[in-house]
């Protein structure tokens, strides 16, 4: 122990420099610090770092305060941090209406501004002035509020200020999926303006909602209503995306040592230690040098080579800053934090002494520490020469307070006035260590009696949902409800939680309120809302993966996770349990299910053990009755228990349906109304090759012959606006893909068919395919809100008769074309007739669960998504979008193809639950093409049944929703697989035990230890099938991306399908940056086929070979890769003349080269874009593969290349 006068002494020396260097540029009126004597703007980000080190020696003389001058040093000290915080929460409180609008628009142009003028906290630029939207620097203030507040501190004084702080938490949430400037203000770096998704950004919102989560503002003196509440999915979300960013931090910036606020203090925002030290590895390799990090690759700030006359750069120059980055001594500070807070004493002391050796003295021996370091200019060409070797000047401000701040914390750390804990009160530094397993609570509920007498005769005792009382269960919606009166405030116009989403570790609590407890339901099993619930394959599937994810995500909660499973009648199959809902609960009464450790049981067991929320914010707070129910919220909820009480029975059904046929009834000239619409293309033999008038689905435009198109007037189902289109007329031409022989036939179908008669037959079918026929005929010629008595009193009218009949009655009453249709989905559904379920639910607007959602996990991961059929019909997906405004991208990029339109939601959900649990599957693929995934699905369903594309198609969609997502998951894995039964449309996928596929989807170039015997299979259209798998997928090998960079320094420019990349790429982009992938990938994108895409991308894969190894310095002009790809096959029709091979049936017939075509132009062997069928089957390694005939092209059409002597193009 030092003797206290020593450790007095030191800390009174801190503190003259803290209040020199720091507390003397305080404004006294606002409590903020301009950026500098001539600037008087306070930045929020560079104000909170810098009170930080004013708040950590408030806590070191708390330590030593035993005498009333220390305690006196401690409270100044501690109030200069107050008056800070409260300073930027006032500055903020005043662009309130921001707040509410940004919740809603997400617009940066509503966002809060970055900085304010440190003199009165007003704004001092306008909106479009500067790159307002930093959700960093909101983050990281809400999390130092949570720190200093958890610390001790009383920060926030009135519920008011509360209300304000939880709206800012609803500013954040949605972080994962908000581009915003970032930590540099500046987007993309090429500094136009472009918002991007940053990664420490979401790393911040991550910390700072974890922080904020259960904190009381008012500390030890708060009640209920101080207290903040999170959605803990939210943080979660933000984590995930997160985890699959790093170490990369936005699509312009593939390295950012921004990220170590992320990594380490004050954030902790990453649980994977393994993640932290990738992340810490690439930024010292990359980034440090001797005067610090750099902040980014090619940063121009501050350089001398950079134009000052100008804001933003040209997209060339980005390169000349390469190598002469400034560098930021800012980043020795965290490092020194970080390595602090590891216990890591030697790595601090060799950062400090770093540190302190290019620090700026000052005369009376302070050490100051400089903004950053530039290459003076006479010495720039010498840095690019021999990066590193140059002396480098400081310049901009010095101190600068956010690294000084930074700086004397690391200190006060390593003399051991502070310890690690006093920093982070909330122990956010412990969230990388261990936990132990998480145990899932486990609950299944009868929806009545007799459910729960057939779950007792397979020996399973559970609760009905009444017997469960007090205790009340409700469906996932009503919390969401219930959470939109969160942060509600009249007097400041807070309108609380807009976002209606809630997640699973939100249900697997019980909530409280006043004297009531609820639990509630998953929001994915919601039965009202989505049809795939009625799958219980899918179900049960869906409830393991629930489990697992519970299991591994339950953290920084008090109590277990409990999971709520109501079994309704509607899952009944046959009146009787389905086998798949049996099996998942005798795996569940083991204990273990998948690996996850579960407890099944009663609810009433588990109050104890389970986390519990107060709903305390639900009180009239406003009103002053803080302990009585809002009025609105008891009214919601008393209609709500009313509601789920009277719907058991109410399932519509259509009066006629179970009619017996008549003796002498005409067959129905409607058939195949539902078939016309599907534009699933199989039969092409090259896939997405088919011809651009056929793919149209758009109909020609309005002319005397042709129909008009008009929104429908109706709204949705859910309560969106109507996002499809009606054709208004009495006979409908569908204009579909490959379908022109349909046209019109409808019109000869239904000349002399008037609607009574329809209705007629309506009532006396029972085949659910004939009604599906007819009500989509009726819908088409009348629209959904036609009333059918109408049609039945027009025809009485126009035939002057006595004839009695009447329109489609249910309880007597008059029904339209959308309660038929109701009815019809609810049959379909108990009969399990899927492909009729997909039709039904795409015409009355239902939807799957969270589109939104799923669409947006895909895209945070850096996934972009195309919906519709390639070539003509493909829409990009590269923002999240509202879910009414994607429901109508779909229903547009698929026409009349409902059934389509509703499977691509539905496949669009299944890929989000992949990537969420299986991100590897998505490796190297960075663009998924959902029509062209659809139709290899549908063409291997037509390989493995051996039947046609057509009834190829009609399988793909009468699969179930858990085969479906089945069938997906074999294709996304390369697994091969099998139809184990067929019947009545509905089968189900089995996997192969097949070691050998696995290995094939990628094109390897590294060693390969296999046997290449057990590699190559030889059996007929395996590569074939491999490589349309591949190229529908886009996927690409490993490093595959920055390869085609290496390739692109060394020539021109690289013409793919007449789109070529210019080498000006490589001076704006590095080469692995995801701009640059993206900008291939587009290139790519062009080719139609998949087959022909995976051998070009083969091609550019031997490309880089010839850079790898240095065969040549320079390419030369432009390379186009289709020239090699068909040299490629030239040379294999050679050889295969040659050896008279299976391409002389086909290709190599001709002795003169020439080729015989079809007599539609295509290849005899069908091979796509005239390329032999049988080089697209051939291994890509080995003496005769389709790498070694590419190697053999370049060799030969490459002048740079040596043209004598041997030259082994072999490839292995």
């Amino acid at each position: 122990m030092r003797s206290r006068s020593n450790s007095g002494v030191r800390l009174d020396y801190y503190q003259r420099i803290v209040h020199r260097l720091i507390m003397a540029h305080q404004q006294p009126v606002t409590g903020l610090f301009p950026a500098s004597p001539a600037n008087h703007h306070a930045w929020i980000r560079d104000n909170v770092y810098c009170i930080l080190a004013v708040w950590g020696l408030s806590m070191a003389y708390k330590k030593i305060a035993d005498q009333d001058e220390d305690r006196a040093k401690a409270y100044e000290l501690e109030q200069s941090c107050v008056k800070l915080m409260r300073g930027l929460l006032m500055a903020m409180m005043r662009q309130k209406e921001k707040v509410e609008r940004f919740k809603i628009t997400q617009n940066p142009l509503d966002s809060l501004h970055a900085k304010y003028s440190s003199k009165n906290g007003q704004a001092v630029v306008r909106d479009d002035e500067w790159g307002h939207l930093q959700i960093d620097a909101i983050s990281l203030y809400l999390l130092i509020l949570a720190q200093m507040t958890a610390s001790g501190l009383q920060i926030v004084f009135s519920l008011d200020e509360v209300s304000f702080i939880q709206n800012l938490v609803f500013y954040i949430e949605s972080a994962y999926c908000i581009p915003d400037y970032g930590i540099w203000e500046r987007g993309d770096k090429s500094n136009h303006g472009q918002p991007e998704l940053n990664a420490s950004s979401i790393g911040m919102a991550k910390a700072a909602l974890e922080a904020m989560n259960e904190l009381d503002l008012f500390g030890a003196r708060g009640g209920p209503a101080s207290v903040i509440h999170v959605l803990a999915d939210e943080a979660h979300k933000c984590q995930a995306v997160l985890q699959s960013m790093l170490p990369r931090e936005s699509n312009s910036k593939e390295l950012d040592s921004g990220l170590l606020s992320i990594i380490g203090f004050p954030a902790f925002a990453v649980d994977d230690p393994s993640l932290i030290e990738e992340t810490r590895d690439a930024i010292v390799t990359r980034l440090q040098g001797r005067y610090g990090c750099k902040r980014f690759l090619r940063d121009g700030y501050k350089t001398p080579r950079e134009d000052c006359s100008r804001l933003y750069y040209e997209r060339w120059e980005l390169r000349m800053f390469e190598n002469i980055e400034c560098e930021w001594p800012l980043f020795f500070c965290y490092l020194i934090l970080n390595h602090a807070f590891h216990g890591n004493k030697d790595a601090v002391s060799n950062y400090v002494a770093k540190l302190e050796d290019i620090m700026v003295k000052t005369e009376e021996g302070m050490k100051l520490v400089p903004e950053l370091y530039t290459v003076p200019n006479d010495s720039v060409n010498d840095e690019y020469k021999n990066p590193g070797s140059s002396q480098r000047l400081p310049i901009g401000r010095t101190p600068f307070l956010w690294a000084q701040s930074l700086y004397i914390l690391g200190k006060l750390l390593q003399e051991g006035f502070l310890a690690v804990g006093e920093l982070d009160p909330l122990n956010r530094r412990l969230g990388a260590q261990k936990k132990p397993d998480v145990v899932v609570q486990v609950v299944i509920l009868a929806d009545d009696d007799e459910i729960r007498m057939k779950l007792a005769d397979h020996g399973f005792h559970v609760q009905t949902v009444a017997e469960v009382a007090p205790i009340e269960v409700q469906p996932a919606r009503v919390l969401s409800h219930l959470y939109t009166y969160l942060g509600r405030n009249k007097k400041l116009g807070l309108t609380g939680r807009k976002s209606r989403d809630v997640g699973i570790l939100s249900t697997s609590k019980l909530y409280s309120l006043k004297d009531r407890i609820f639990a509630f339901t998953p929001q994915n099993i919601d039965f009202d809302e989505y049809y795939t619930t009625r799958d219980p394959d899918l179900l049960a599937s869906n409830f393991t993966n629930n489990l697992a994810f519970l299991a591994q995500s339950w953290s920084h909660t008090l109590g277990r996770p409990l999971h709520v499973l109501t079994f309704h009648s509607f899952l009944l199959d046959q009146n009787r349990i389905p086998l798949a809902m049996i099996q998942t609960m005798k795996k569940l009464k083991s204990g273990y299910i998948n690996g996850t450790r579960v407890m099944l049981g009663n609810l009433g067991d588990f109050l104890n053990t389970s986390a519990v929320t107060d709903l305390s914010f639900l009180g009239s707070q406003e009103d002053g009755y803080p302990d009585k129910l809002n009025p609105a919220v008891q009214a919601y909820l008393d209609e709500h228990l009313l509601r789920s009480i009277s719907h058991k029975n109410s399932l519509a059904g259509m009066r006629g349906g179970s009619l017996r046929p008549r003796n002498l009834r005409r067959r129905m000239s409607v058939k195949g109304a539902i078939k016309k619409t599907r534009s699933i293309n199989v039969d092409s033999e090259t896939l997405g090759m088919e011809d651009s008038s056929a793919t149209s689905t758009v109909p020609p435009p309005a002319g005397p012959d042709n129909r008009e198109i008009t929104p429908r007037p109706e709204i949705s189902e859910d309560g969106l606006p109507p996002n499809k289109v009606q054709i208004q007329t009495s006979d409908v031409p569908r204009i579909n893909i490959s379908r022109h022989h349909r046209v019109g036939q409808s019109e000869s179908n239904f000349e002399n068919t008037e609607v009574e008669e329809l209705l007629a037959m309506l009532r006396e079918t029972e085949n659910l395919e004939e009604q599906g026929d007819i009500l989509q005929y009726l819908v088409d010629t009348q629209g959904l809100e036609f009333n059918t008595e109408l049609a039945a009193n027009d025809d009485q009218s126009n035939n002057n008769s006595n004839s009695t009949n009447q329109g489609m009655l249910e309880g007597g009453r008059v029904v339209t074309v959308r309660d038929l249709l109701k009815g019809l989905y609810e049959k379909a559904c108990q009969q399990k007739l899927w492909g009729l379920v997909r039709h039904t639910a795409g015409m009355l607007g239902k939807r799957v669960e969270d589109l939104a959602k799923a669409v947006t996990d895909l895209l945070v991961r850096q996934k972009q998504v195309t919906v519709g059929m390639p070539p003509t019909n493909e829409f990009t997906i590269t923002a999240p979008l509202p879910e009414a405004e994607l429901r109508q991208l779909i229903h547009e990029a698929y026409g009349d193809d409902e059934s389509t339109a509703m499977l691509t939601q539905e496949l669009l959900v299944y890929l989000s639950m992949f990537i969420r649990t299986e991100p590897q599957l998505f490796h190297e693929m960075l663009r998924l093409r959902v029509g062209l995934i659809i139709q290899v699905m549908a063409k291997e369903l037509s390989r493995t049944l051996a039947c046609d594309g057509e009834q190829a198609s009609e399988h793909l969609l009468n699969l179930s929703p858990f085969e479906m997502k089945n069938l997906l998951h074999h294709i996304l894995s390369g697994k091969e697989f099998a139809v184990s039964s067929v019947a009545r449309g509905n089968f189900s996928i089995v996997s192969c035990k097949s070691s050998r596929v696995s290995k094939k989807s990628q094109i390897g170039l590294g060693d390969i230890d296999e046997d290449p015997s057990t590699l190559i299979d030889d059996r007929q259209g395996q590569w074939l099938r491999r490589r349309r798998l591949d190229g529908a997928l886009n996927r690409v090998p490993r490093d595959f991306y920055p390869r085609v960079w290496t390739v692109l320094e060394r020539c021109q420019g690289i013409a793919i399908e007449g789109r070529v990349l210019p080498q000006s790429l490589t001076q704006e982009m590095t080469s692995n940056e995801l701009k640059f992938a993206l900008e291939v990938e587009t290139a790519l994108n062009t080719i139609p086929q998949p087959e022909y895409r995976q051998l070009v991308v083969e091609a550019l894969m031997v490309l880089t070979l010839v850079t790898e190894h240095n065969v040549s310095h320079s390419l030369g002009g432009i390379i186009y890769v289709e020239h090699l790809v068909h040299k490629a096959n030239q040379l294999f029709l050679e050889d295969q003349r040659a050896v008279s091979g299976d391409a002389t049936l086909c290709c190599a017939k001709a002795k003169d080269g020439s080729k015989e075509t079809t007599a539609t132009g295509n290849l005899l062997c069908g091979g796509a874009a005239y390329i032999c069928q049988h080089l697209y089957d051939s291994a890509p390694s080995g003496s005769f593969g389709t790498m070694t005939y590419i190697a053999k092209a370049i060799a030969c059409v490459f002048e740079c290349l040596p043209k004598n002597g041997d030259v082994d193009c072999s490839i292995q």
